[in-house]
């Protein structure tokens, strides 16, 4: 889907976070159906997923950090909001988004679910489509967006 054909689902973008809320949900309840792998690939993937969400966490908090007063659980920037291009946002363009993806597929690894990793997976195509129609709006409102966008990966540091 191209991304400038992505529905706003609302004027600021609410069922984009309406959507997110509901996978938030699946996951961790996809945790919970589990372990379904055990012997001495449980405490690899429990330490690969507790280093995942951590990392996850950091990189989702100083996002939150950083846009301090222009943050909104919504898509569509804030009236007179500034672009942020420094702290987390100098590594990636939607940390949170980032963020919550590393966090998911941790929470899969450390609970040992298929099921819970499949949905980081369905999160992660979530994100990408989420912040191509969020990046719609971040051009219309900031001349320089493009630029930044340029030089700047989407969800993961180093990665995508």
């Amino acid at each position: 889907m191209r991304a400038s054909r992505l529905p706003d689902l609302g004027s600021r973008g609410q069922g984009w976070f309406l959507i997110q809320l509901v996978l938030f949900a699946g996951i961790a309840l996809a945790g919970r159906v589990g372990p379904a792998w055990g012997g001495s690939a449980l405490p690899v993937g429990m330490t690969a997923g507790l280093l995942l969400i951590g990392c996850g966490a950091i990189l989702a908090l100083r996002g939150l950090f950083d846009l301090r007063e222009n943050l909104t659980p919504f898509p569509r920037p804030l009236a007179g909001a500034r672009l942020v291009e420094s702290g987390a946002y100098s590594l990636v363009r939607h940390p949170i988004y980032g963020g919550l993806i590393l966090g998911a597929a941790g929470w899969g690894l450390w609970t040992a679910s298929p099921l819970a990793l499949l949905g980081a997976l369905v999160l992660a195509a979530f994100f990408n489509l989420k912040s191509r129609r969020e990046e719609i709006w971040l051009t219309d409102q900031f001349a320089d967006y493009d630029n930044y966008r340029s030089h700047t990966k989407r969800l993961l540091p180093w990665v995508y």
